[in-house]
């Protein structure tokens, strides 16, 4: 398997459970209004549609933002006995909910349950004047949710309880266009057990591996594997910490998450630079540029691109490559005051890997963070 691209081994899963790509993402917020301006504001989400009291929902209120083909599901208690509120009150802000859009959720519950999955949503048929959907959901790591969304019978708005939401306010996109991956971070000893099920349960295919030897600094290590399904439209590399010399981001985010969970959003480009300008003048913080030998490096380390190098490196964008070509990438620091969550912005140009290359360089900036926050 070794001689074969990424996308050659994609080939190679059981495509038992046909998933169309994903269909949103839900994190549970401390305050969904003030969360849902943060991401309209500073990513160029747009207003999608809500469920909450006035819409006949007594427990939570839910803002659905779009964005190209993204769907952000931003949700919050309304009190404080309520299964929501004991996420938030350990986890902080996070993503609960990795939802797929699939052909049929009642099969895919049968198939994945049948298969050891632990049920979290028995299949249910959500109605209203606009059709029907019908969803089913399992737990993967950590309190961590697939949700299978079939939606082929339904024109409304988003699911049958949220009504349209009509907002004055609603500024420029900023080109994001779909999530591209969504990464996990797992505890000690844990990567090879959350592969095999999703090898297992899901039907995935380990297309990609790194281990503590290619991801280390001089402080810390950690260990990666990619997870795809069949046709590439959805992946899930897990971490697990790995022994270093001091603490690594993935134990730092196990701390504070105090768990297993998403680490962070993957979101595709087609212009990187012109998005990443955008959301620096919305305000979004990403991580301090690598230093300049980097970049003096990056045409013997890559080869050529077509994208100047100047604006490359005033921005701290990173660029890596394989055999299928290259990709350009940039992460922001955490999304919320816990060092969990955060985002990635990008482009490829052909390149179907994760940017090995740049692991070295990413995390010690990420080290340098850490170092700030007294937690290296």
């Amino acid at each position: 398997m070794g001689t074969l691209t990424v996308s050659q081994k994609m080939t190679l899963a059981q495509d038992f459970l046909p998933i169309n790509g994903t269909d949103y993402i839900e994190l549970y917020v401390g305050n969904a209004k003030q969360a849902a301006h943060y991401y309209k504001t500073a990513f160029g989400f747009q207003s999608c549609a809500y469920a909450g009291p006035e819409t006949g929902v007594r427990d939570r209120a839910s803002y659905v933002l779009k964005q190209g083909k993204i769907r952000l599901v931003l949700t919050t208690p309304l009190n404080s006995d309520n299964s929501i509120s004991q996420h938030i009150l350990k986890h902080g802000d996070g993503v609960k909910i990795l939802a797929l859009w699939v052909d049929d959720a009642y099969k895919a519950f049968e198939e994945t349950t049948n298969r050891g999955g632990k049920v979290y949503m028995e299949p249910q048929t959500l109605t209203d004047e606009h059709g029907e959907v019908k969803i089913s959901g399992i737990y993967t790591y950590g309190e961590t949710v697939h949700l299978f969304v079939e939606r082929k019978n339904y024109n409304g708005v988003f699911l049958p309880g949220y009504k349209v939401w009509n907002s004055k306010y609603n500024p420029t996109d900023t080109g994001l266009l779909y999530v591209d991956h969504c990464v996990g971070n797992v505890g000690w000893n844990r990567m090879n057990p959350t592969i095999k099920w999703y090898e297992d349960v899901m039907g995935f295919v380990n297309i990609l591996s790194f281990d503590d030897k290619q991801i280390n600094t001089e402080y810390s290590a950690l260990m990666s594997k990619v997870m795809s399904n069949g046709n590439g439209y959805v992946k899930f590399p897990i971490n697990e910490p790995a022994e270093g010399k001091k603490k690594s981001q993935i134990e730092e985010y196990l701390d504070f998450y105090e768990g297993e969970g998403v680490q962070h959003i993957a979101i595709a480009t087609n212009d990187i630079v012109s998005t990443v300008k955008q959301l620096m003048a919305r305000g979004v913080e990403f991580l301090d540029a690598p230093p300049n030998a980097y970049y003096e490096e990056l045409p013997n380390r890559v080869g050529k691109i077509d994208e100047d190098i100047a604006p490359l490196q005033e921005l701290g964008i990173l660029v890596d490559c394989d055999e299928e070509g290259y990709l350009l990438q940039l992460f922001t620091k955490p999304v919320e005051d816990r060092p969990t969550l955060f985002f990635e912005i990008i482009q490829r140009k052909g390149a179907q890997s994760f940017g090995a290359g740049n692991f070295k360089a990413l995390f010690e900036s990420i080290e340098r963070e850490q170092a700030k926050r007294g937690n290296l």
